[in-house]
């Protein structure tokens, strides 16, 4: 009897054990229109090195972001540039950015395919705003802490990288249908 309880017993951690392995990484905090969604991934932090990691641009060359060292970089990350709020939020890095774009890199990261960027861009007419594509394996959401697991999307965003690639800011919007402060970025990127 006691065998029987301490193997049940051993059985029933092991499964605890192999639940909370599966989600280690994971939290909630962003909602879209008010239902919670999931981040995954090895987060971001204020003061550390952005992650070295490499995504294709919108003509499939590869791009590594570690590669950004020496320039201030504002990197936006939208879910999917052909929605609204997300197209907004790129037209204001593009054309709000208070003439950053004259000595800070302007990045736009998005899983999707790098097509579709490069016909957003010429369609909005955008020439100032390198996009990154993260569609192949979800590399980047899994470096920045910042893919979806109910949707494998990115959470929108915003970094502001200094010129020896230390995150000076990150804001993760906490409902996906809301816009991120773009000028306290843009104000940060400036003082650097």
């Amino acid at each position: 009897m006691k065998r029987m309880i301490l193997i049940k017993f051993t059985s029933l951690t092991i499964i605890l054990a192999l639940a909370f392995l599966s989600h280690a990484g994971e939290r909630a905090q962003v909602t879209l229109h008010g239902k919670p969604l999931t981040l995954t991934g090895t987060p971001l932090q204020e003061g550390k090195p952005f992650p070295e990691i490499a995504i294709p641009d919108s003509g499939l060359n590869m791009t590594r972001l570690q590669s950004f060292k020496g320039q201030v970089t504002i990197i936006s990350i939208v879910p999917s540039i052909d929605t609204k709020v997300c197209e907004k939020q790129t037209h204001i890095l593009s054309e709000e950015n208070e003439g950053l774009d004259k000595t800070v890199r302007l990045v736009t990261v998005s899983r999707d395919l790098p097509f579709a960027q490069k016909r957003f861009a010429k369609e909005a007419k955008i020439h100032n705003v390198l996009f990154l594509s993260d569609y192949r394996d979800g590399g980047f959401g899994a470096a920045t802490g910042l893919m979806i697991r109910e949707n494998r999307l990115l959470t929108r965003a915003l970094v502001v990288v200094d010129k020896e690639g230390v995150i000076r800011y990150l804001e993760i919007v906490p409902d996906l249908g809301q816009l991120p402060d773009m000028k306290k970025a843009f104000r940060m990127a400036g003082s650097l």
